[in-house]
């Protein structure tokens, strides 16, 4: 291996030897207590050291690293603990996600280290949204992210670069090419001939280096690093190297041909290092001697210190308020007038307008943007053509194009994204075309942005715009009502507005929330629908149900269209007093007010355009059957729309909704 002096000093080499050296002499002793059975489970990064470390030792302090559960190095050079590490890997309160989480899946502000999920590619695009806050603060500063060969055959890997490029984001893509994903040798995960020239297809640069020697690879990301900055562009680097352990210790290296074992002994970055600085006179024997028991001293120390945390005692109401970050009224700079009933309204100065709900969502982005100067919106067509559905018409004009950004058709990126602008302190609103289309972010949301605050404490400001629901014939690909499958998922919180007030009103809430929140906006009420909007900026309450209509017969308990479908039908049955509660929010549930009209009538209905198996009408029956056994007068039923997917023939759609079996649904409850 051919290591070059340049410009380095002594004292820069003997920081580099340290920051090199420090990981592998952990890595050893984690294996000796893996075989003494005090830890449960490694991944060892042993022969791929010189990349965390040289990277890491490139990047200034403050900027953001994504690293990998094989990037020990990251963490060492940027100082954290190891006895706090440790007590991570043991799973102690006292690690940084407090026992719940492994290895390296965290993440710490103070040392600007944005935790890694399993699936491998979505950090590519937090570093995205990462870059992209630097590039809006213009600060001189360039994200860092890992990701291995394995995960270069992900589409988060395509669609992350592709939108650095486009955006023109300081990004570098450090992939470690190791040679395998766990078993899978690189001719079965590619067919080019590198990684690295994919960059020219994204319309960026490459490099491929030895990814074992610490001085390529310290050279080559500060080179790279001024260049992104400088240039306001995203750069790929592909580090060859190779992994000497299994994928993890209980993997083995079977796989691998003892041959290739032998020659990357050969290129050992630390061995080869520590030759050549002897070789140069750069350091002594002394030195080297003296650094290793310095730092033997130092994990001995570090790792008592671990060994002794105390044993976690479950307190399942600190797990469960953890699950979301809180926020108070109070961290705002402006006072937010609370609308949750008509009597708020009476009570209130308004200046009311009447509004159709696509205007109410148009006018809740608007104001939004003025309060909130660091709101970005993204979605794809947003900008002059103001979306699908022309909610975002004008605000292009208003706000320009930094902070209402058309996007690639890539949703899991621009998702990521929004996660990385939430790290550096931005809100975002995120439309989806059509509801729909979620799936393509799926990961992303349920995930990542979900799973955050749980882990690290790291909250997800984002907001996700789902134009969603049938009766427009759009088919099945257009018209799903899909917010069951995120109902299931903690961390997150799912609105469903059924009136222009409510959805101005939780929109603004949405935002004003520090928390990741589905907006569902139903198509078909976007302009079928009108009612009174105050002009001022308000909120509507996140989690609080309301009665939109007082009976004695029978409760209908629904959200989203089924309120209009449950009025009419209530209109055209005056023999009967239904009594119709709005859920609006669908995580939280209002649990009081189902209890109250429950309470009220004993007999209830859950209407709901979903499909019937799995939607949120089984979960809400399931509670009231649980909770509120002794006050039913018949058993809760469920009228929803049919288990096929949405037909486009709209006499199939009808037929396919839950309006058409509501009379029938209505009339078997009462006869029971």
């Amino acid at each position: 291996m051919h290591f070059q002096q340049k410009n380095f000093t002594k004292s820069q080499l003997e920081l580099l030897y340290q920051a090199l050296l420090l990981p592998r002499m952990i890595e050893e002793k984690m294996l000796i207590l893996l075989r003494q059975g005090r830890i449960s489970k490694w991944f060892s990064g042993i022969g791929q050291e010189a990349i965390a470390a040289g990277a890491t030792s490139a990047m200034q302090s403050d900027e953001w690293i994504l690293p990998l559960h094989r990037n020990l190095g990251v963490f060492t050079t940027r100082k954290l603990p190891l006895s706090r590490l440790f007590m991570q890997w043991q799973g102690s309160s006292k690690g940084y996600s407090k026992g719940r989480e492994r290895s390296f899946h965290f993440g710490d502000n103070e040392h600007h280290i944005c935790g890694m999920i399993s699936h491998l590619g979505p950090q590519l695009a937090v570093a995205d949204g990462i870059a992209l806050a630097y590039k809006l603060k213009q600060q001189n500063k360039a994200a860092l992210v890992f990701c291995g060969e394995g995960a270069t055959s992900e589409g988060d890997f395509h669609e992350a670069l592709n939108v650095a490029a486009v955006w023109g984001l300081p990004v570098i893509f450090l992939v470690e090419n190791n040679g395998y994903g766990l078993s899978t040798p690189t001719n079965e995960q590619y067919k080019c001939e590198s990684i690295v020239d994919r960059a020219k297809g994204y319309g960026m640069e490459g490099v491929q280096i030895d990814g074992n020697n610490i001085l390529t690879v310290y050279d080559t990301i500060k080179g790279v690093r001024e260049y992104c900055i400088e240039k306001q562009k995203p750069y790929l680097v592909e580090c060859m190297t190779f992994r000497m352990r299994g994928h993890e210790e209980a993997s083995g290296t079977k796989y691998v041909p003892e041959e290739l074992l032998k020659v990357w002994e050969q290129k050992d970055p630390v061995h080869t290092f520590e030759h050549w600085l002897l070789q140069e006179n750069i350091l002594t024997t002394t030195d080297i001697e003296g650094a290793k028991t310095e730092y033997k001293r130092y994990i001995e120390e570090e790792l008592e210190k671990g060994f002794a945390h105390d044993a976690i005692v479950p307190d399942t109401y600190q797990e469960t308020k953890d699950v979301y970050a809180l926020w108070g009224k109070s961290d705002n700079k402006y006072t937010i007038q609370v609308i949750n009933t008509d009597e708020d309204i009476a009570h209130s100065p308004f200046n009311i307008q009447q509004k159709r709900l696509v205007d109410a969502v148009s006018e809740a982005l608007y104001q939004s943007m003025i309060q909130h100067d660091n709101l970005i919106l993204m979605g794809q067509d947003i900008a002059e053509y103001g979306g699908a559905f022309k909610i975002t018409e004008g605000l292009f004009n208003k706000f320009g194009k930094e902070r209402v950004r058309n996007t690639p058709l890539c949703e899991s990126a621009i998702i990521g994204a929004a996660l990385g602008l939430s790290i550096e302190g931005y809100k975002s609103v995120v439309e989806m075309q059509f509801a729909d289309f979620v799936t393509m972010g799926f990961n992303q949301i349920v995930n990542n942005l979900a799973k955050i605050h749980y882990r690290w404490g790291q909250n997800a400001d984002v907001v996700i715009r789902m134009p969603t629901g049938a009766g427009t014939g759009a088919g099945p690909f257009h018209s799903q009502s899909n917010e069951a499958w995120f109902v299931h998922t903690p961390g997150l919180k799912i609105v469903y507005p059924s009136s222009p007030l409510d959805a101005k009103g939780l929109l603004i809430a949405a935002i004003n929330d520090p928390n990741p929140v589905l907006f569902f906006e139903h198509k078909a009420l976007y302009r079928s629908i009108e009612g009174p909007v105050p002009e001022e900026f308000y909120e509507v309450s996140i989690g609080k149900a309301k009665l939109v209509e007082q009976g004695e017969d029978i409760s209908i308990i629904t959200y989203g269209a089924g309120v209009h479908w449950a009025i009419d039908y209530a209109a055209r049955h005056p023999q009967i007093s239904f009594d119709i509660l709005d859920l609006r929010s669908l995580l939280p549930l209002d649990y009081e007010a189902i209890t109250a009209t429950v309470s009220k009538t004993g007999r209830i209905l859950v209407l709901h355009e979903d499909t019937l198996t799995g939607g949120i009408g089984a979960e809400i029956a399931a509670w009231i059957q649980e909770h509120c056994f002794s006050q039913l007068d018949a058993p809760v039923m469920r009228c929803a729309s049919l288990d096929t997917p949405v037909p486009f023939n709209k006499e199939l759609e009808k037929n396919f909704l839950a309006k058409s079996r509501l009379d029938e649904c209505v009339h078997r409850l009462l006869q029971f």
